[in-house]
């Protein structure tokens, strides 16, 4: 390596303002990878979450930029070259906005030939860069120390570089530019001297394991903004101008966008600032709805529930018991709520329509965890990670899982790669989180609880069992008849429904559709209303499902996982209370399984 030749003198060291080197308005992550880069602990560091948002440039949080910005300008502020790196831009010398800065960094970095050609060569194969990259930091090393040179390469959309997969399958040159990264970051040289690698990308999991993995790499996840960096960004020239345009003061639109990133709360405000339409309450909720569905690329569902839980007919301990926690949800009382419930019990019971129900009660956003699983390797995971970041920002917040046992995974699972076993260990871990009790509630749903690991099922995270059961009461049989049809969109009269015995043997979803018949054939004979005698021509003409031995084990599954005996109607409580009671509903379970299985 040849020493640069510059008439300005390499920037000394300058006391550090705190341990991590970075001025104290800098976000809280940045303060933990200062002290790390200083320390030595590492030379290599993954930096994955919100990395793509801005970043404020200034103690006055006047100028706003991207990570690149805020590494080049802050944490390497005094590094004597910063190379910018991705696939798209190739290799550059980069310092931010300071147009001096750059000029001297360029003027070093061409007194090293193997830098200068590198910079000179666009389009440059990767392999042959990384391979160039490795002589000129290695010259370094080996340069006398009055003459090294302190250099920072951040490499942007790295997983695009050390790409997720199986070593055995990759290419040669993929390969050994992974084998090259690796000897970075164990090499003691590197973590002993001013000299850090930077790979930057929105999904950990889409970067290579060794990579992100290894005990000699610093993984750290840049979290999405909290309240009081949102409430800087809406102060500064960036949204200048929103407090007239908007029906809530800057404090209440720093709270209630939870959840966004300050590119989207960019995207929130600018349409009132420069468009003209007033940021009203409902402007507000359907912008911000929009934005964290596609911060989530359409994984998670926002809930607006019409009914509430008045429209539930039976299940009393239940709808107390959501009640009670919506009640001390509005007082603030988190640590009082359980981490999560669980609604079991056979297939047409009425959970979803009891967790949608819920929603509306519960006072705090409610959301659908959509299918996030994916063929590729890695981007299960990473879709997860994007959720868990964007959920643990809005929290509170409530969370439906529909099919609970098909979506979470198993610790035991195999056939896929590992990937069941890996999003089991990321919800396990998230939903154990006891810092996120009451602002992370979680909603499972399923008509088979018992093949749902016991892991996600402990006190702890899913806490509360809610089994649910066909009714056995008459009239609560009629009044169903009369709710879903005013759910169906129509009305019916409660002495128009036929007298039927409650034998447990009708669901809820037996019902909805017995209505919507009866609501097609009074539709056909040109009334506006179900007529007395269009449903009671299908409730006798009705066939309920003949699966009842799939129905039986679903019961008796539900009895099992119950967790308080309150939730259990009279018929079912009884059993439980007797002489091995439970004893006698698991062995049952034992048994139909068997049957089924043979």
């Amino acid at each position: 390596m040849t020493a640069p030749t510059t008439s300005q003198p390499l920037t000394p060291a300058a006391p550090a303002s705190s341990p991590s080197g970075l001025p104290a308005w800098a976000p809280a992550w940045a303060h933990r990878f200062g002290v790390t880069a200083r320390s030595g602990t590492a030379a290599v560091f993954v930096l994955y979450g919100n990395t793509a948002d801005l970043l404020p440039l200034d103690a006055q949080s006047e100028g706003y930029g991207p990570l690149a910005n805020f590494l080049a300008e802050q944490a390497f502020g005094r590094y004597d070259i910063v190379l910018h790196y991705d696939l798209g831009r190739g290799l550059r010398v980069y310092a931010g906005s300071d147009g001096p800065r750059l000029a001297a960094m360029r003027e070093r970095a061409a007194a090293i030939p193997m830098l200068d050609t590198l910079l000179q060569r666009a389009g440059l194969d990767a392999a042959v860069l990384v391979q160039g990259l490795d002589a000129v930091l290695r010259g370094n090393i080996m340069a006398a120390p009055e003459k090294r040179l302190r250099i920072a390469l951040l490499v942007d959309h790295a997983s695009f570089l050390f790409p997720s997969g199986e070593p055995g399958r990759q290419s040669f040159p993929a390969a050994g530019m992974l084998v090259t990264a690796l000897n970075w970051a164990s090499s003691p040289h590197f973590k002993a001297l001013d000299m850090s690698i930077v790979l930057i990308d929105e999904r950990r999991a889409d970067i290579n394991e060794r990579l992100a993995g290894s005990p000699h790499v610093v993984a750290l996840e840049i979290p999405l903004p909290d309240e009081r960096e949102r409430e800087a960004f809406l102060r500064s020239p960036a949204c200048n101008g929103i407090e007239p345009a908007s029906d809530y003061a800057i404090p209440q639109l720093a709270t209630l966008t939870a959840g966004l990133t300050l590119t989207s709360v960019r995207g929130l405000v600018l349409p009132a600032v420069h468009g003209g339409e007033r940021l009203t309450p409902k402007i507000f909720t359907e912008i911000k709805r929009r934005l964290i569905e596609q911060q989530c690329q359409g994984l998670l569902e926002f809930l607006e529930p019409k009914w509430g839980l008045d429209s539930v007919i039976g299940f009393e301990a239940a709808k107390s018991q959501f009640l009670e926690d919506a009640r001390l949800l509005a007082r603030g009382e988190l640590d009082t709520l359980p981490m999560g419930y669980l609604l079991c019990g056979p297939v047409g019971t009425g959970k979803s329509f009891l967790a949608y129900c819920t929603a509306k009660e519960i006072g705090i956003p409610v959301v659908i965890l959509k299918n996030f699983r994916n063929k590729y390797v890695g981007e299960t995971e990473a879709n997860l990670e994007r959720v868990f970041a964007v959920l643990r920002a809005m929290g509170p917040i409530m969370v439906i899982v529909d099919e609970a046992d098909t979506l979470l995974g198993d610790r035991d699972a195999g056939g896929d790669s590992g990937t069941s076993s890996r999003v089991f260990g990321m919800f396990a871990t998230q939903m154990g989180d006891t810092r996120y009790r009451g602002k992370l509630l979680w909603m499972l749903l399923t008509a088979r609880p018992d093949l749902l690991p016991i892991d996600i099922k402990r006190q702890g995270r899913a806490e509360v069992h809610i089994p649910l059961f066909y009714t056995h009461d008459s009239d609560e049989l009629r009044r169903m008849f009369v709710v879903l049809a005013r759910k169906t969109g129509t009305t019916l009269a409660p002495e128009d429904v036929p007298q039927i015995e409650a034998k447990g043997d009708l669901s809820g979803s037996d019902i909805e559709g017995m209505v919507v018949r009866a609501w097609r054939a009074s539709r056909l004979s040109g009334s506006d209303r179900i007529t007395r005698e269009a449903l009671a021509e299908v409730v006798r003409d009705f066939v309920p499902s003949a699966q009842s031995l799939e129905r039986e084990l679903q019961e008796l599954a539900a009895v099992i996982e119950c967790t308080d005996r309150r939730f259990l109607p009279p018929a079912q409580r009884e059993k439980y209370d007797s002489d091995r009671g439970r004893a006698r509903a698991q062995e049952r379970f034992a048994e139909v399984q068997a049957l089924l299985g043979a």
